[in-house]
């Protein structure tokens, strides 16, 4: 069986939220509570936080986490976890779990959701989460990823604007990218060595790197939702659902 590890990508600059990994939810700073979420699911044998500051990694290294110093120009997320994952001894079918430093409510459980098909299927590279869109705003803003997929289950496109387009006739089920993936080791290094895609350099979207070079990906729904920390607004959120005050629609 391949082992599962979980990689955590934390940059410090955000041109929308600098320095947000170390924002403090609730008497914690946001990248403790997406590490010490990822050991409650009982696949993961290792985790690491993968950054490009020293003061994420001293806040890391300081509630006893394991971290590693990437560099600052990688293109994605996944980029930075295809230099991290170098030094940790892992197997071609090994399998990688990307939870983004800016999730702190996401479920462990999600991570079980999205390694599954991995560990089903050995030819399968990539696999990601989506969810039903509930909140009204989320159909039209561009910071909720939006996705369409086939009969098979996997992904045609994923957008920043909404789709489908719907041109009369009755109203569709939107579904949302969640920010979690797995990949099979041996893709990395393949998707990190690819250039930059025109339709990711256009809707800042990695994952369009790899439909724009015929890899698929595996879409799999969600039981739940996770927030993802882009703004001071959602920050505030975080806290009211973490201290019970606000529940995840």
């Amino acid at each position: 069986m391949p082992r599962v590890v979980c990689v955590i990508p934390a940059r410090y600059g955000s041109s929308r939220f600098e320095g947000k990994p170390l924002a403090p939810i609730a008497g914690k700073p946001m990248i403790r509570h997406v590490y010490e979420r990822v050991f409650r699911c009982p696949l993961v044998e290792e985790a690491v936080v993968a950054t490009d500051d020293e003061r994420i990694a001293r806040v890391v290294e300081g509630f006893g986490g394991r971290w590693v110093m990437t560099r600052e120009d990688h293109r994605s997320g996944t980029d930075r976890i295809a230099e991290a994952v170098e030094g940790m001894g892992l197997d071609d079918r090994d399998i990688v779990i990307n939870i983004q430093g800016d999730q702190p409510l996401f479920d462990p459980e999600q991570m079980e959701e999205v390694t599954t098909p991995l560990l089903e299927d050995d030819a399968l590279l990539f696999a990601t989460l989506i969810y039903p869109i509930r909140r009204e705003e989320e159909i039209t803003h561009p910071n909720t990823v939006k996705v369409v997929f086939d009969a098979h289950g996997y992904a045609v496109y994923f957008s920043r604007a909404t789709i489908p387009y719907v041109r009369g006739g009755d109203r569709p089920v939107y579904y949302k990218h969640h920010g979690i993936y797995a990949y099979r080791r041996s893709f990395l290094a393949y998707f990190a060595s690819l250039p930059t895609g025109r339709l990711e350099r256009l809707e800042s979207l990695e994952q369009l790197r790899a439909l724009e070079n015929g890899i698929r990906i595996r879409v799999v729904e969600s039981a739940y939702d996770s927030l993802e920390v882009d703004t001071a607004e959602d920050l505030e959120r975080a806290e009211r659902i973490l201290t019970g005050e606000e529940f995840m629609a």
